[in-house]
């Protein structure tokens, strides 16, 4: 996936200035694709320049003028080829599961802090994302169904909860490997 796909569909859902656009990237998409600021703003005038992207100049009172995107409709034809292309499943490429595997030649006791540390990442994320779906997918304010938006943001978010869940289980089933190794040493 390119850069320029994930901001279309951030753009589409609610078009904003190249910092606005940064900090979600930050705060939501970043845990799917991430990007620097500056490949963000770098892609943002290369989109405009091709006519993917319309930019607003925007007045404000107590802040420096700011630019506004959104996406034009060769930025809209552009996501649909997209969306219709194939694209290979993800393979595993985990640095962290070779560092087990490495383990076996060295004391596998030595990766005990690293696992843990993954452990917390993780479980820090999960706590993110299951707050986010109290706060943006239940109770009054929730979006109704049939919305294409909200459900499809929701999907994602579940396949995010459900694979934090995974790794937790496996760091745990790692760390209790890795501890009873270290006890039989």
């Amino acid at each position: 996936m390119a850069l320029e796909h994930a901001i279309l569909v951030s753009l589409l859902e609610k078009p904003g200035s190249g910092y606005e656009l940064a900090r979600r990237f930050d705060r939501s998409i970043g845990y799917f694709w991430t990007a620097t600021h500056q490949q963000i703003y770098r892609v943002l005038g290369r989109m405009v320049d091709d006519g993917r992207l319309d930019v607003l100049d925007v007045a404000q009172r107590t802040r420096p003028d700011k630019k506004e995107y959104s996406v034009t409709a060769a930025g809209r034809e552009t996501l649909a080829a997209w969306l219709r292309e194939p694209i290979r499943p993800d393979s595993v490429r985990h640095e962290l599961a070779v560092k087990i595997r490495g383990a076996a030649y060295d004391d596998p006791a030595a990766l005990i802090r690293e696992v843990e540390r993954h452990h917390r990442e993780h479980t820090d994320r999960l706590t993110h994302y299951l707050a986010g779906e109290l706060r943006d997918f239940t109770g009054p304010d929730a979006p109704a169904p049939g919305d294409p938006g909200p459900e499809l943001q929701h999907v994602v978010l579940r396949g995010g909860i459900a694979y934090e869940r995974m790794m937790l289980a496996w760091l745990d089933d790692v760390l209790a490997t890795l501890h009873r190794l270290a006890a039989a040493r």
